[in-house]
C-alpha cells in the first residue's frame, strides 16, 4: 500500500532546473486494504488532495463452470496527502470512505461507510553525486553537490480498524467485501528510484503484517510489489508525464479460530497505464489497471479491471 517514491527528473526547460517526480503505484485490489493505488503522485513530494478508485469483480456462487456470476463494484472515496516532517522525514496518509455493491441473479447486497485508515512514515535517503575535481581551491563546505538519480526510501506504517467488520460476511465467496479488517495491521516497504533525463523507473516491495481483530478472524499476510516507468513531456506552465507498469500482490491465507480457511489465498499480477498533468500548484492524474495473470480464492473471484483519478494540491 506504499508508494510515494521520488525520482529526480530534469524538467528539459531552463538548464539545471529540476522538478521532482513521484510515482503512484497500483497495489492492493481489495477493499479491506482501502482499494490503495498508492501514496504518491509523479508530480510533487508533499500535497493534499482526494482520489476516486473503481474496481470490478466477479465471483461465482458454486463449483460449477454453469454457477451463478456475482458481479461486485467497489467505490472507494479517499482524503490523502503526504506531509513533511524533517529533512528526508515524511509522512503519508489515507482516509477512505467505502460504498460496496454486489448483484445477485435476484437481489444485491450493498454496504457503505468510513474505510480502515493508515499512517506511515518515510526516511528517503538521497545520494550526491561523485565530485570530479580534486582542485585545492574549491570550498566543498559551500559548495552545493548535485543529487545522484539514485535513491531509496523505508517505509513503515500501520493500518487501523477504523472501518467496520462485520462477521456475517465472512461467508461470502469474495472476503474483500468488508468495509474494514477490524485488525491492527503492521507495513512494511522498501523502494529503489532511478531517474535519468525524463525518463524514470522505480522499484517497491511491500510487506503487510495482517492482525487478528475481535472475532479471531485474520487476513492473510500480503507482499505487493511494482515495477513503473514514466517519461515526462515539459510545457510552458505544466508537465504531462505518462507512465505504465507492471505490479502484484500474493495473499497469504485467512485464519479463523488459527484454522486456515481453504481457497483464501491466491495472487494477482496487473498491467496499469496512466497519465498526469501538473501545474504549479495542482495535480491532476488518471490510472488504468487490468489484470495479466490472477488466482484467487481458489479461482472462485476474478478481478476485471480498476480505474483511479485524483486532484492534489502541491505544499
Amino acid at each position: 500500500m506504499i508508494c510515494n517514491f521520488t525520482i529526480q527528473a530534469h524538467s528539459g526547460q531552463p538548464p539545471h532546473k529540476h522538478y521532482e517526480f513521484q510515482f503512484a503505484c497500483d497495489l492492493c485490489g481489495c477493499s479491506t486494504s482501502s482499494g490503495s493505488f498508492g501514496f504518491g503522485t509523479l508530480s510533487n513530494a508533499n500535497f493534499f488532495g482526494v482520489r476516486y478508485i473503481y474496481q470490478n469483480f466477479e465471483s461465482r456462487n458454486g463449483i460449477y463452470a454453469n454457477s451463478p456470476v456475482i458481479k461486485e463494484q467497489f467505490n472507494t472515496y479517499q482524503a490523502w496527502a503526504q506531509i513533511p516532517v524533517y529533512k528526508s522525514f515524511y509522512v503519508s496518509t489515507t482516509i477512505p470512505y467505502q460504498d460496496l455493491r454486489r448483484v445477485y441473479t435476484d437481489r444485491e447486497e450493498h454496504i457503505n461507510g468510513l474505510g480502515d485508515m493508515n499512517v506511515i512514515a518515510w526516511y528517503k535517503l538521497q545520494f550526491n553525486k561523485k565530485r570530479e575535481t580534486d582542485s585545492k581551491d574549491v570550498d566543498y563546505n559551500n559548495l552545493a553537490q548535485e543529487k545522484s538519480p539514485h535513491s531509496f526510501q523505508f517505509g513503515l506504517g500501520l493500518k487501523l480498524p477504523t472501518g467496520e467488520f462485520e462477521q456475517r460476511l465472512t461467508n461470502r465467496i469474495n472476503p474483500g467485501f468488508q468495509l474494514g479488517t477490524g485488525s491492527f495491521d503492521g507495513i512494511a516497504a522498501l523502494g529503489y528510484n532511478l531517474g535519468l533525463d525524463r525518463f524514470g523507473i522505480n522499484t517497491l516491495a511491500t510487506y503487510y503484517f495482517k492482525g487478528e481483530n475481535k472475532n479471531d478472524y485474520q487476513f492473510g499476510n500480503q507482499f505487493s510489489y511494482a515495477l513503473n516507468a514514466y517519461y515526462a513531456f515539459p510545457f510552458t506552465s505544466f508537465n504531462v508525464m505518462p507512465f505504465a507498469g507492471v505490479s502484484g500482490d500474493v495473499y497469504d491465507s485467512i485464519k479463523q479460530y488459527n484454522e486456515t480457511l481453504a481457497d483464501t489465498d491466491g495472487y494477482i499480477v496487473n498491467s496499469s497505464l496512466g497519465v498526469e498533468v501538473a501545474t504549479k500548484r495542482f495535480i491532476l492524474g488518471a490510472n488504468y489497471t487490468l489484470p495479466l495473470s490472477q488466482e484467487l480464492f481458489g479461482d472462485n473471484v476474478e478481478s476485471k479491471q480498476r480505474f483511479s483519478i485524483y486532484l492534489n494540491y502541491a505544499l
